[in-house]
């Protein structure tokens, strides 16, 4: 009977489209609500997500940064507590963990605009805040608390922090909180919060056994839910590469795009030393910046944001940890000083330019190690980025080309076919 059930409602998910917020049978302070924040209507994931979360379905749910995570499950989530008010005044009935504090700010001001014809409490919970501070709210009555691991972990074993009284557990950027090694304290929260009745995890990819894996201690029977971008906002991204033969060459392509032709631009390097380094090169030829990297107090990380978000200074340094889930408006372009580890994350990149509507360019310095990666991604993306050169800099070196490598059974074959060739008799010396 139950399998029956599921089936037809799974059938009737397929048919039924949602083409506007209202089809979704939200809240009308939640539609008020939608509409004055400029949404008109529900992205993929929105869509897919939403009426399996309100059916009360585990979801499981891949989405690219800027395509509406955060509404996707925040949505549901204020419909669930509208639904189902609380009786009497006590602890959190939602917890929302994210990887970064960056992203856990973001992700609780777009909460606290979902439920802002609401009366519920929103707290957040991060390092860089003075324990007693946090303390004090946790007394108080809260709806829905965003944290990061680490830091609520701290609450739980001080027992400040009640996570008998979790209804969902809801788990943004999944895949990045494994890049960082929060599995076995994720873990261990989920084991703190086993009373729970629903549990979303959204996720740039759910390719790979880390994040199944992941997925399969926490989820019950997940409804799965992949969205990619429409190729209508990827077309807003403009994109191309520029090869450099040295790292003097790729300083002086740097120089020249930020100079006179970036208006507001991030710059992504790949480790903190590099940040250091280019940060020190910048500042010698007299071209101002801001940066953040990981392990960065909060007051110069959110000094250093509020800087560039307010245009004192309109290039901003990061390394990819820090800048997770960034999102600020306005901003012309994305450069890859240095090239991703993988396809996703490049995607995670230049996914912070051309929001809200607007057109925006991304441009990768690739060095010559660096072209198997920039042809990977076209290949993820399936999308050419061409080449471009500035008059002045073009590159001397040709371009690298690099063989594929063949697979094991490919060899195989191709040592079979291959017909024994006769060795010619050594001509002897007279």
């Amino acid at each position: 009977m139950n399998e029956r059930f599921d089936a037809e409602r799974s059938t009737s998910r397929e048919i039924a489209v949602i083409k506007n917020f209202s089809d979704l049978e939200l809240d009308p302070c939640l539609l008020e609500a939608i509409e004055k924040a400029g949404f008109t209507r529900p992205t993929q994931v929105q869509a897919e997500s939403i009426p399996y979360a309100l059916d009360g379905r585990d979801v499981m749910a891949s989405a690219p940064t800027g395509t509406g995570k955060t509404a996707a499950f925040g949505l549901p989530a204020i419909q669930y507590l509208i639904d189902f008010p609380r009786k009497k005044p006590g602890p959190a009935r939602i917890l929302i963990l994210t990887p970064t504090r960056e992203l856990a700010a973001q992700v609780s001001e777009q909460i606290q605009t979902l439920a802002q014809f609401t009366h519920l409490k929103i707290v957040t919970i991060t390092g860089g805040v003075q324990y007693q501070q946090h303390a004090d709210l946790l007394n108080a009555t809260q709806d829905i608390v965003v944290a990061t691991p680490g830091r609520l972990m701290e609450y739980i074993e001080a027992e400040r922090f009640d996570c008998r009284a979790i209804e969902w557990l809801i788990l943004d950027e999944a895949d990045r909180m494994l890049d960082m090694g929060f599995a076995p304290t994720v873990n261990r929260l989920s084991s703190e919060c086993r009373w729970r009745k629903q549990t979303l995890l959204f996720s740039a990819t759910l390719e790979g056994k880390g994040v199944d894996g992941f997925a399969e201690d926490l989820l019950n029977e997940p409804a799965e839910v992949r969205a990619e971008p429409p190729r209508r906002e990827r077309k807003k991204i403009t994109q191309w590469y520029h090869r450099a033969d040295s790292l003097v060459h790729k300083n002086d392509l740097l120089k020249e795009i930020l100079t006179n032709q970036s208006q507001r631009a991030i710059v992504f390097v790949k480790t903190r030393d590099r940040l250091a380094e280019l940060r020190t090169e910048l500042e010698r030829s007299q071209i101002p910046c801001a940066w953040i990297q990981g392990e960065m107090p909060q007051e110069r990380r959110n000094n250093a944001i509020t800087r560039f978000r307010e245009g004192d200074i309109n290039i901003l340094l990061a390394t990819d940890v820090a800048a997770r889930g960034l999102d600020i408006s306005d901003i012309s372009h994305v450069i890859n000083y240095d090239m991703p580890r993988t396809a996703d994350v490049f995607l995670h990149r230049i996914g912070r330019t051309a929001r809200a509507g607007k057109k925006g360019i991304a441009i990768s310095l690739v060095e010559a190690h660096d072209q198997p990666m920039i042809e990977r991604i076209q290949r993820y993306m399936n999308e050419e980025i061409k080449e471009r050169f500035i008059d002045g800099l073009r590159p001397k070196h040709k371009k690298p080309v690099f063989k594929k490598k063949k697979s094991p059974e490919k060899k195989k074959s191709a040592t079979k076919d291959k017909k024994p060739v006769k060795k010619k008799a050594a001509k002897k010396k007279k």
